[in-house]
């Protein structure tokens, strides 16, 4: 998902909001002949993500800047450690260096409390899932993010999966048709290598969507007794999804009414950044500024 392409195009569109005609101060102030040797070091730990759009910030404002990256996607770090090197003419490094440790510090952030959602429903081998809750352009990134601190990505777009929510049943059911005969009506009109899942909030709404056939049964904002009996009335028939209400203090239970995903939207919305920092020595060159 998280292509070379995709990274340049917004990381581009990054950099050109954050100096649309150059960055004045350092034209005007740091001589052009000037290099800088940065460091990225953790200010507090986490699981790093982003490397390779860190390194982009660079590379796409001076080409003759290099960024060595220490640590891999998915690899925890402490408070202290250098997670990459930059090297290269000091303008360039100060130009993008706000860039750079955004992306950085938003998907680390991510990647962390991702993996501690994760850590808290391990053993129940239930999935730690995103949702479509995501920075609107930066979803790629985010959901990167998100594998980067062990958890799984749901649809990544109301075009590759079908998801009927509760909104659509209602359209449905005001057309008259019973749920279960809207359903397999709409499961006819689409390709058979698409998956079919349907939200419901009550008990009694499963067994209609079961005779359907759907694929993936989401439970929203089911309570811990619901979710197990949602659990054994599916009885492995479908995929069961638990969503709404997850936390940090809930997901363990939840993951272990036997359901086989949680989904939490909070992993994307609601992840603080990582504090991270770009420690700079600059090497003064001679030449005009």
């Amino acid at each position: 998902m998280l292509t070379r392409a995709e990274i340049d195009r917004v990381v581009s569109a990054a950099l050109a909001e954050d100096a649309p005609w150059g960055d004045v101060t350092a034209q005007a102030f740091v001589p052009a002949s000037a290099r800088a040797r940065a460091e990225l070091v953790a200010r507090e730990p986490g699981t790093f993500s982003g490397g390779d759009v860190f390194a982009a910030a660079f590379a796409l404002t001076d080409a003759a800047i290099t960024v060595t990256v220490h640590r891999a996607d998915g690899e925890t770090f402490s408070a202290g450690d250098v997670l990459a090197t930059v090297e290269g003419p000091a303008r360039g490094v100060l130009t993008a260096e706000r860039v750079g440790l955004n992306f950085a510090q938003r998907m680390s952030g991510i990647a962390t409390l991702t993996s501690r959602y994760v850590e808290a429903a391990a053993g129940t081998g239930a999935r730690i899932a995103d949702t479509r809750k995501t920075t609107p352009g930066l979803r790629a990134f985010e959901r990167h993010a998100v594998r980067s601190g062990g958890g799984h990505n749901h649809r990544h777009s109301l075009s590759d999966a079908v998801m009927v929510k509760d909104n659509h049943l209602a359209v449905l059911a005001a057309s008259g048709a019973s749920t279960t005969e809207a359903l397999r009506t709409g499961i006819a009109s689409i390709p058979h290598t698409m998956r079919v899942e349907v939200e419901v909030d009550r008990v009694d709404q499963i067994p209609a969507v079961l005779a359907a056939g759907v694929d993936i049964i989401m439970l929203d904002n089911f309570s811990l007794d619901e979710l197990r009996a949602g659990v054994e009335l599916i009885a492995g028939r479908a995929i069961v999804e638990a969503s709404g209400g997850v936390g940090l203090d809930t997901v363990g239970a939840i993951a272990a009414t036997g359901v086989d995903v949680v989904s939490v939207g909070a992993l994307t919305h609601s992840a603080p950044a990582i504090d991270l920092g770009l420690d700079i020595q600059i090497e003064s060159g001679t030449g005009g500024s």
